[in-house]
Parts: structure tokens; C-alpha cells; sequence
């Protein structure tokens, strides 16, 4: 298999800095320089193992490790994250605690991260003496200036513009003249930006043009050459994911057929269960929104998600529209099928499993995702394509309502999007199919524990 073909002689352990954890990716007896990986904003280390591995497998010793509340660390992120001197100075003293821990000579380190950590990398390396090359992916510092950082290549997926013109605008600091694909010299400035073709702001992290850009540049910076092959490990988890969804099909047949009404809704009727709700949850969440759970959002979430599901499911039964009865084997089956996706999701691709300070905030987002999870499921069981379709797009267009009704305090929501979309893809089709079965109740209680769960690892712990 080839994700585990990646993870091959690499001998992986872990330590722990201040309360953050961090992963120590090596081969046995390998002496090559230092890199510290650093992830995104509501990402992971996992995330980060697309350039983790092979850049271990190149001989290099490399520690990936968790921002504060993001992954398995326990500690919230604090401060004002609109402030240079808040939250943003606090992550810049932890990747400096990380540095000095596992620095262990005078050789420059190098620093590789992604979105978020790109600024924070920026800050530190002006701090410091040993940095030597930086890779910075999907890049957005202001820091940025045509004398630092000295030594510097940017990635930017060809599919996200604005993050791709800033990274140009950075190489053409140093040689105006310069354009994507080169590498421009000026003094003692070195720069080099490269668009990764197909990708975008999260698929950029399992591109094999940006991965071997990434360990070309490094390798230059130390006067080294690796002979290893940049393996294709994104299409790899898209298909072992996909095939853990494929499986489940003849397991879900396993269940025993029960009979279950058939939703049937006029076009008017569909229209109400839809758009009442997409308006009413914004509007009712907004105004009593409060702020109880350490999670950017989750309490507004919470909300939103308990109003909209509630709306529907009182429509539901004013059409006198049944959930069905709960069947206790499709309930277990569905969960543990949705923990063996989680198991896969987190040893290869993203954070799946929660510190024991997260699972209050789990069973908090529960009171809100099951109900809104058990009228989904009622409203696209044998249903087609196109009401399924819209009656996700209904949820999603109510997500953008919120944040058009309170954009500074909700802008956060629209990094849930992608997450949804994902859920609906998978575990929807997965809850489609045991519904089918058995009725929607079920599979709506199931599915509802697995959003909660999701949402509840997904995003940054926050403590004002």
C-alpha cells in the first residue's frame, strides 16, 4: 500500500514541549539537518506528513508539531487573534520553544509550514541566527520584505488566486523581472516561487510538484542530494477513504430489512421544510448566541444547527412525516464503520481523535447535530440527487446567512463549509445507505454523534 509504503523505515516517536506534542520522524541512524514542519489554521501535524515523510526518508530529522488548541494539544489558543502582539506573538514564542528543544548543534534548521504557521515562521526566523531555508506554503505575511526571509521558496496551489498572486508579488521583491517557476537572485536573497498545478489551499499539502519543490530547496540549502521518489500518497487516502465507503455498502445489506414510510412531500411542502428553517436559524442563533464553549464558533453552532433541526423536524411531523423507530445493530454498525474511517482519517491524513478536554465539547455539539442530522436523514432517504442537493445547499446558504448577519464574530464559519461538504460525501452516503435499510432514525442518531465528534476536533480550542 502506498501510504504505508511512505511511512516505511521511518522510526517515529514522540515528545512533548511545554505541553505541546510533538512527532520526531526519522530513519534509524540518520544524521541529516534539523526541520521543524508547522500546520495551518484548525489543522493538524497529520496534515503536515505530506512533506513529513519524505523529507525523513531523505535522511533529514523532522519534528511536526501541534499550535496551541489545534490537533492533541490541551491548551486553548488566547489572545487577540487580530493582533500582531496577541495570539499571533504567543504562537511565535511556542515555535521558539519547539526550536530550542529539538536544536541540538549549531547547523541552521530549516522551517517548513502552511497557511497560518507561514507568518508565525516569518516572525520567528527574524528572531533567530539558525534558520537556513524556508519553505512557506500558501503564504500571506505581511512580514515578507525583499531582504527577508533570505533564503525563501513559496508554494501556492494553482487554484487559490489571491494567495498565489502574494506569493508571486514576494518573488518579484527580489527580481522584479522574475515569474513563477523561477528562482530569483538578488544580493544574498535567494527566492523561489512555483504554483503546484491541480491544487488548492488544502489538496497543496499532498501535491507531488510541491512536495518535491520542498525538499529540492532544502536539499540545495545543505549542499545535499536525495534520491528518494515523491510517492502519491493524496490519491492514495482519497482511495482508501473511498473504498472504506465502497465496503460499507454490502456490509450495510448485512442488516436486516425492516419496512419504514416513505417520505413523500409536495413541492410546496419541500419548499417549507427547507427555506423556513434556512432563515429562521440564523436570525434565532445570532440573537441568542453566547459564548460558553472554548471552540471558535461551536457555541454559535450549536445553536444553529439544534434551531434548524428542530424547525424541520416539527414541520416534519405537522406533514405527519414518521423518523421511524430506532434499530439498535444499524446504529452500532454505522458507528463503528464511521470509527474505522476516523482511524484511517487520522493515521494518514488529518487529526480524528480528541484530547479528553474535547469530549465535553463533543457531547455540548451533540445537542445540536443530532436533531439537525435526524431530519436530514428523513428528508434524503430514497430521495434523489437533486432534493439530497438541496437540501444540504439549504443548511450551508443558512451557515451564510449567519455570517452575513455578524461577519466579525462568524467569519470562522466559513471554514466549516469544506468540512460538511466532506461529511455529507462520506459519512451521508454511508448513513444513505443503512437508512435505506432500516429507516432514517438510526442512521441520524448515528450520524449525528459522528458530526458533533467532527466539528467538536476539528476547529481550535479558544480562551479569550
Amino acid at each position: 500500500m502506498v501510504l504505508e509504503k511512505a511511512r516505511q523505515d521511518i522510526d517515529f516517536s514522540r515528545l512533548e514541549v511545554a505541553d505541546t506534542p510533538i512527532s520526531h520522524y526519522t530513519k534509524a541512524g540518520a544524521n541529516g539537518p534539523v526541520v521543524v514542519i508547522a500546520h495551518g489554521f484548525a489543522g493538524s501535524q497529520q496534515m503536515m506528513q505530506g512533506y513529513a515523510l519524505p523529507l525523513a526518508r531523505a535522511g533529514y530529522r523532522v519534528y511536526a508539531f501541534d499550535f496551541l488548541g489545534h490537533g492533541r494539544h490541551t491548551l486553548p489558543m488566547s489572545g487577540d487573534v487580530s493582533s500582531v502582539d496577541g495570539t499571533t506573538r504567543l504562537l511565535v514564542e511556542q515555535t521558539n520553544k519547539v526550536i530550542d528543544a529539538v536544536t541540538q548543534d549549531d547547523e541552521a534548521i530549516a522551517l517548513l509550514g502552511h497557511s497560518m504557521a507561514t507568518d508565525i515562521l516569518v516572525r520567528v526566523a527574524a528572531e533567530r541566527s539558525d534558520v537556513g531555508p524556508i519553505v512557506l506554503i500558501s503564504a500571506f505575511s505581511q512580514e515578507i520584505d525583499a531582504s527577508k526571509p533570505d533564503e525563501l521558496l513559496l508554494l501556492a496551489g494553482e487554484w487559490e488566486p489571491g494567495l498565489r498572486a502574494f506569493a508571486r508579488t514576494s518573488l518579484q521583491m527580489v527580481d522584479a523581472a522574475a515569474v513563477e517557476g523561477e528562482t530569483a537572485l538578488n544580493s544574498s536573497v535567494t527566492r523561489r516561487m512555483v504554483a503546484a498545478p491541480f491544487s488548492e489551499h488544502v489538496s497543496i499539502l499532498q501535491s507531488r510538484v510541491a512536495r518535491s519543490e520542498a525538499l529540492a530547496w532544502i536539499d540545495k540549502a545543505y549542499r545535499r542530494k536525495s534520491d528518494i521518489s515523491i510517492l502519491p500518497t493524496g490519491w492514495a487516502i482519497l482511495g482508501l477513504l473511498a473504498g472504506l465507503v465502497v465496503i460499507f455498502h454490502p456490509v450495510s445489506k448485512l442488516l436486516t430489512k425492516r419496512a419504514y414510510a416513505v417520505m413523500t412531500l409536495t413541492i410546496g411542502q419541500t419548499a417549507l421544510v427547507l427555506l423556513v428553517p434556512m432563515f429562521v436559524a440564523p436570525i434565532l442563533a445570532v440573537t441568542l448566541n453566547t459564548d460558553i464553549l472554548p471552540v471558535l464558533v461551536a457555541d454559535y453552532l450549536v445553536l444553529h444547527l439544534l434551531v434548524f433541526g428542530v424547525v424541520q423536524l416539527a414541520i416534519l411531523r405537522i406533514f405527519r412525516i414518521s423518523v421511524g423507530p430506532p434499530v439498535l445493530p444499524a446504529l452500532g454498525v454505522l458507528l463503528l464503520a464511521c470509527a474505522v474511517f476516523g482511524f484511517a482519517l487520522d493515521r494518514y491524513a488529518a487529526n480524528f481523535w480528541p484530547t479528553g478536554g474535547r469530549l465535553w465539547i463533543i457531547a455540548a455539539m451533540a445537542i445540536g447535530a443530532v436533531p439537525y442530522m435526524v431530519a436530514d436523514s428523513v428528508l434524503t432517504v430514497s430521495q434523489t440527487f437533486l432534493r439530497r442537493f438541496l437540501t444540504r445547499l439549504s443548511f450551508l446558504t443558512s451557515l451564510g446567512i449567519a455570517v452575513a448577519l455578524d461577519f466579525e464574530a462568524l467569519f470562522f464559519l466559513l471554514l466549516i463549509a469544506p468540512v460538511l461538504v466532506l461529511f455529507y460525501i462520506v459519512f451521508g452516503i454511508m448513513g444513505r445507505q443503512t437508512a435505506t435499510r432500516v429507516g432514517p432514525l438510526s442512521s441520524g442518531l448515528a450520524l449525528g454523534l459522528v458530526l458533533a465528534w467532527a466539528l467538536g476536533v476539528s476547529f481550535p480550542l479558544f480562551q479569550v
